[in-house]
């Protein structure tokens, strides 16, 4: 009977996934079209924080609750899970364009974050490997700053954006974003615990449950957003919910995390940002020379996370 109920608790977080992230999506490019604002900067804003609030509530809470692996753990699992499956799943439905302001200013902001994240890593405080509530601060002024350019930003390219379709109030467009956000949360949130269930069910240990399930879990709201959204041909919300949530993750989530209380580490969460750090300048490389991830790619990403997964586990 247990085991049936976790079954139809996956079943139902996992539509609940699907229909949330398909009205998430018709909500945020309304409101791109008729804010006449680029899809790319919705993705970006508004649709990346709504996909990432399950990572925050993990992150957060731990980080209340002093479990600072889990802290840090699940942004840096998130993260790599983001680049490479969610962009490579993406992919496998139809090719991916990346457009040139993703290519020359958030690709590489998304790795310059992660790359001082590493370097406050790097520099041990009396022998610990932590973040501190100092470097906590700075990356949530980072963020500040980050946000304010891209509001900027979306309002001087108005003009560019497509004219709308069809014309939706924006009260409707913004209840369509809640309620699909509502759906995304929730649904990920009856997934992962069906599947948590079902793998300690399973006689697996919770450390390997935390680096699978937990991680894979708090990433399928970005998972199945952007796969529906590449599914209705807009790759500008795609890619941008991918790049916004990992650097709402690392910017915003760790900040908080961090300014709460230090968040003491280990070498292994070094080496783990350091793979971060990998694939996502190579899927920058991917995306750059061709301007799109095609289907190839897509394949490839997948794979390495595979082996990825792989490495954590013998680890």
């Amino acid at each position: 009977m247990n085991v049936l109920l976790m079954i139809l608790l996956l079943a139902g977080g996992f539509v609940l996934l699907v229909k949330g992230a398909d009205f998430f999506v018709d909500g945020a490019c309304d409101l791109s079209d008729k804010m006449k604002i680029p899809a790319y900067i919705v993705g970006l804003t508004v649709v990346a924080f709504g996909t990432s609030l399950p990572e925050a509530a993990v992150s957060i809470t731990a980080s209340l609750q002093n479990s600072n692996e889990i802290a840090i753990g699940n942004v840096i699992g998130s993260n790599i899970f983001n680049t490479l499956v969610v962009l490579g799943a993406s992919a496998l439905f139809v090719p991916i364009a990346v457009r040139n302001n993703i290519l020359k200013r958030d690709f590489p902001f998304c790795i310059g974050i992660t790359a001082v994240m590493l370097l406050f890593l790097l520099f041990p405080i009396n022998g610990e490997i932590a973040l501190t509530r100092i470097e906590g601060i700075a990356l949530l002024v980072i963020f500040a700053v980050f946000m304010t350019v891209s509001v900027i930003f979306a309002g001087k390219n108005r003009s560019f954006a497509a004219a709308p379709a069809r014309i939706v109030p924006v009260w409707k467009c913004m209840l369509f974003i809640l309620a699909g956000a509502a759906g995304v949360i929730v649904g990920g949130q009856l997934t992962v615990k069906g599947a948590k269930a079902l793998a300690q069910m399973a006689g697996m240990e919770e450390k390997v449950i935390a680096l699978t399930v937990v991680a894979i879990g708090t990433s399928l709201p970005e998972l199945v957003t952007s796969v529906v959204a590449a599914r209705k041909q807009r790759n500008d919300i795609a890619v941008g919910n991918v790049i916004g949530s990992n650097i709402f993750n690392i910017l915003f989530i760790l900040g908080i995390s961090a300014t709460i209380g230090k968040l003491t580490t280990d070498i292994n969460v070094v080496i783990d940002t350091c793979a971060l750090i990998a694939v996502i300048t190579l899927t920058f490389f991917f995306a750059f020379f061709r301007k799109k991830i095609n289907r190839g790619a897509g394949i490839a990403m997948i794979l390495i996370y595979a082996a990825y997964t792989a490495y954590l586990l013998v680890r």
